[in-house]
């Protein structure tokens, strides 16, 4: 899978809900481009079964079971990678959930189970991950979405959530740049993955906002690499976050139409 010098050669990722979509296709990515991987997931079964296939592929991964809603998880995967590899240069918090419906069908539960998953996953993934990448003025990833900037409506557990991680992001990326550890906060159009599958959007996005994970992947990447503050993907999200800031009442009336145009949100 890595032939010559990648531009992670000999470098250690860690990416957590790395069993399915974009974590899975930026395993890949990254052995690519000559990385070792420790792969954190639930679905143990999955994670072990890519990282024989990096491994077969000639960058040696490891798989951890693990669960980003979970006091310690973490730190154990940190621990792993720097008791096989010796270090750590990069953590990629990607684990997340979807929770859709209107405001009135939902519970605090519900709300609960997102903002613990999406935002104190991501939390607990730079808590555990930061002691590591000072040493190696490292790079610390955070997986947003579109909808952490612009939010619509029968999505607001999933827009707050990652709202939330661009305040982090952007507050992180100020105070680690003194000690040389990059932050990179990626927000997504629409990525075609597993994470739809229970809970549908209430209108699934044009093609124009839409990348599959092996599309995405290399891109991310790439920006990782460059350490890039903010990657927006693909080129028309940025088109509409650049809307959404210029002309925020027009885009909020166009989205007011198109959900009253479909009518009464599940």
């Amino acid at each position: 899978m890595a032939n010559g010098l990648g531009r992670f050669e000999g470098q250690v990722v860690l990416i957590t809900g790395a069993s399915s979509g974009i974590g899975a296709g930026l395993a890949r990515e990254f052995a690519r481009e000559g990385a070792h991987v420790v792969l954190l997931a639930r679905r143990v079964e999955r994670i072990e079964k890519l990282a024989a296939e990096l491994t077969a592929g000639g960058r040696r991964s490891v798989a951890v079971a693990g669960d980003v809603t979970q006091d310690g998880d973490l730190e154990r995967a940190v621990d792993v990678a720097r008791k096989e590899f010796g270090r750590l240069d990069a953590a990629i918090a990607n684990a997340g959930m979807l929770t859709t419906g209107r405001f009135d069908s939902l519970t605090l539960s519900d709300y609960r189970k997102q903002i613990e998953t999406n935002t104190f996953g991501a939390l607990r993934t730079a808590f555990a991950a930061l002691p590591t990448l000072r040493e190696t003025r490292g790079r610390l990833v955070f997986i947003g979405s579109l909808l952490g900037l612009v939010s619509v409506p029968a999505c607001t557990p999933y827009c707050m959530s990652k709202f939330a991680l661009s305040g982090l992001a952007d507050g992180l990326s100020h105070e680690l740049a003194a000690e040389g550890v990059s932050v990179t906060h990626v927000l997504f159009g629409y990525v075609d993955t597993e994470i739809y599958d229970h809970s549908p959007l209430p209108r699934k996005p044009g093609r124009w906002l839409s990348l599959t994970a092996e599309q995405a992947a290399p891109r991310v990447v790439s920006a990782i690499h460059r350490r890039v503050r903010r990657y927006v993907l693909p080129f028309p999200t940025r088109m509409a976050i650049l809307a959404d800031r210029l002309f925020p009442g027009v885009i909020y009336a166009i989205i007011g139409r198109v959900y009253r145009r479909r009518g009464p949100i599940a």
